[in-house]
């Protein structure tokens, strides 16, 4: 299976953040001054109150983040003399500041406002708590700034598990993934799957804009998944749990029968389950991703189908090894004598 390299993004700009936080997100944010913010750039997913820095303690003030001035710094501000209170505020105005956002309805002087401007920060403002727009703005800073890679293959949500499909080109990829959205299943991404680490161990897989619910289906041509099968048979995200590589059957390879060792494939540095699936004439592939995913949601309930045989064949071997007859495995009255 090949790979492609990872990339990530270094910044994005203050216009991009205030847009997709409003338009995306739906965050009740307003423009409080006309500065541009087509130049300033946001290159951290963390953000920063600067009470310190309004204080006159500079030494460690991380101005390259968002700074977010809540009740308490808007407080300090408006118990300092008119005086006292630009000299604060121009500390933060001496660095190249991305924005200033104000939380909770907190607004700032005329004369605060137009330091601003002047200095082409610009500054926002919203009715919502500090640590409750911090904790949406951190996970979309977040989300931008993931390690990400493009996958070739098909992401299905099968029973609540994320089905990478993956193969050669022409091996069935998206045949497969149409199967299952007719059997119930829900449609991540196809062709292109945008995969994030999100978190240490925690893959996200996505669609691109462009592409989303559209499939390529060879002698069909392309179709829409969602307008022919309802938006419940889509998802826009999906955690990605186990790869499934989908390829022809090679006599000479030597395939799990017990699975007793489990093989693994790296994303992202994310070692994730991988199941070699070959193909034949007359395999019910579909199916068989079907029992995958169950097969790995009883794993995570603790329910391992090989370590229950091996415990029940270690222990039939050691009855046999004390003399002790095993019972038959047909009783008699199993039998049908009509």
């Amino acid at each position: 299976m090949p790979r492609n390299k990872p990339f990530k993004k270094d910044s994005i700009t203050v216009d991009f953040l205030f847009d997709q936080l409003t338009r995306t997100v739906g965050l009740d944010i307003s423009k409080v001054n006309d500065a541009p913010g087509d130049e300033r750039l946001v290159t951290e997913s963390i953000l920063h109150r600067p009470g310190l820095a309004l204080a006159g303690y500079l030494e460690l003030f991380t101005y390259k983040r968002v700074q977010i001035l809540g009740n308490t710094e808007n407080q300090y501000l408006a118990h300092q003399k008119p005086a006292n209170r630009k000299k604060a505020f121009a500390n933060l105005l001496g660095f190249e500041l991305p924005c200033i956002i104000l939380t909770e309805s907190n607004q700032l002087d005329v004369e605060l406002v137009e330091m601003a401007t002047k200095a082409g920060v610009p500054v926002f403002a919203t009715p919502l708590p500090s640590t409750h727009f911090m904790s949406i703005a951190r996970d979309f800073l977040s989300d931008q700034f993931a390690l990400q890679v493009s996958m070739h293959g098909a992401l299905v949500d099968v029973y609540g598990i994320g089905l990478l499909i993956m193969g050669a080109a022409g091996i069935g990829k998206s045949e497969v993934a149409l199967d299952l959205v007719e059997r119930g299943h829900r449609l991540v991404a196809d062709d292109v799957v945008m995969v994030t680490r999100k978190e240490e161990r925690v893959l996200m897989g996505s669609g691109t804009n462009l592409v989303q619910h559209f499939m390529e289906i060879r002698g069909l041509g392309l179709i829409d998944v969602r307008a022919m099968f309802g938006v419940r048979a889509i998802r826009f995200q999906k955690r990605v749990e186990v790869v499934v590589n989908l390829h022809p059957w090679d006599p000479d390879i030597e395939y799990t029968r017990l699975g007793m060792i489990e093989d693994t494939y790296d994303i992202l540095d994310v070692p994730l389950p991988l199941v070699k699936l070959p193909i034949t004439p007359g395999k019910n592939v579909t199916v068989l991703c079907e029992v995958i995913a169950m097969n790995h949601l009883l794993r995570h309930y603790g329910y391992d189908a090989a370590d229950v045989f091996a415990e029940r064949l270690a222990r039939r071997i050691k009855q046999k090894s004390e003399g002790i007859e095993p019972s038959r495995g047909i009783e008699y009255f199993e039998h049908d004598y009509e």
